[in-house]
């Protein structure tokens, strides 16, 4: 079974209401529509409802299918834009965003969505492929809240490449490929953790995650390498203490935290033998953690593009809600997957941040 058909199997227990603020966008529209076919759970779309209903007029798209239930709505006149305004206005942050006028603000759909998950109109959120990645994430984090155990920002891609023997089964995780340009040592153990944190909950395994570097396990003596090593200590006690905490010993079994070490040792097992005897990562990572935006997102583009790779992301994490930013250049498919993925966090959501 394909990984994105174990998570349309579990989130079909369980469905839930994903907005789209690409509305009027045809890849979007069609991800919808099949969202709603497969029973997954209940999509909205965003945008001028004459706008979406021309297009999908033109895509010979049936928005108004009896048995699928797909949602319209126009935030120019909708019934929760005054109130939206008015939330928008006691934010601090408001004051600097340099309009004197909530509204020209709300009737965007990127802030209008944003809104709706924030306050529980809806479950999740998907976006971003109409448009650059600020264009949606801006708005995620000036209105959602943080999650304070996170102290970060950063977006996971999901890869799948089936015929491949690398991670499990061919899916590898990556992060961080889409928001921290130069993170810290803390911020790389908290992408690390988290991460691996995501994975064991969507695969139903243990995590392997390799702290990648140019460097394998003391190889090169240099601060970036060190930099690196210091993030994957500072991970492992991370994940050790929160087992700690929570008073499970086995805790820290499901996730194997080593670094630093170079790609082809995180995923060859003949070589990692060579380079990183004893590794309980080397030669058999599934989460692989990339030392800067650059090259997270170098990586990532070429694997997609020369390996052919099913690609699911960016995943936000460390925000309240469950929430994605695909690429311009997402397939529905994609899209349809990421929106599974997002709604299956939503179901953990939902039981860990009541509040």
């Amino acid at each position: 079974m394909k990984f994105i058909d174990t998570v349309f199997e579990k989130l079909a227990r369980n469905p839930k209401r994903i907005v789209f603020p690409d509305g009027s966008e045809p890849r979007t529209m069609h991800a919808a529509c099949e969202f709603a076919a497969r029973k997954l759970g209940a999509p909205v779309l965003l945008g001028h409802r004459d706008q979406i209903e021309s297009v999908a007029k033109g895509e010979g798209i049936d928005l108004h299918n009896k048995r699928r239930k797909i949602a319209i709505i126009d935030p120019s006149n909708s019934v929760e834009l005054p109130t939206f305004c008015e939330r928008l206005e006691r934010l601090d942050r408001y004051k600097k965003f340099g309009v004197s006028d909530s509204r020209e603000i709300m009737i965007n759909p990127n802030y209008f969505g944003a809104m709706m998950i924030q306050y529980g109109l809806a479950d999740g959120l998907v976006g971003g492929a109409g448009e650059y990645a600020g264009g949606l994430l801006r708005p995620l984090l000036q209105i959602l809240k943080p999650l304070p155990e996170y102290r970060t920002v950063f977006g996971c891609m999901i890869l799948e490449l089936p015929d491949r023997p690398v991670g499990d089964d061919g899916v590898l995780f990556l992060a961080d490929s889409a928001v921290i340009p130069e993170p810290t040592v803390e911020q790389l153990a908290t992408i690390a953790v988290h991460t691996s944190n995501l994975y064991c909950r969507l695969r139903d395994n243990r995590a392997r995650v390799a702290m990648l570097s140019f460097s394998t396990k003391g190889s090169s003596g240099s601060a970036a390498a060190k930099k690196i090593a210091a993030a994957s200590a500072l991970a492992r006690q991370m994940v050790e203490q929160r087992a700690t905490d929570a008073g499970e010993e086995s805790g820290v079994a499901d996730i194997e935290i080593d670094g630093e070490m170079q790609a082809d040792t995180a995923l060859d097992p003949a070589l990692a033998l060579r380079k990183a005897p004893g590794s309980q990562v080397a030669g058999q990572a599934n989460v692989l953690v990339f030392p800067d935006l650059n090259s997270g997102n170098i990586a990532l583009k070429l694997v997609q593009y020369l390996a052919n790779a099913r690609s699911y992301g960016q995943i936000l994490l460390g925000l309240s809600k469950p929430a994605a930013d695909v690429s311009r250049g997402a397939t529905a498919e994609t899209i349809l997957g990421v929106a599974g993925i997002v709604g299956l966090q939503a179901i953990e959501y939902h039981t860990r941040y009541r509040d």
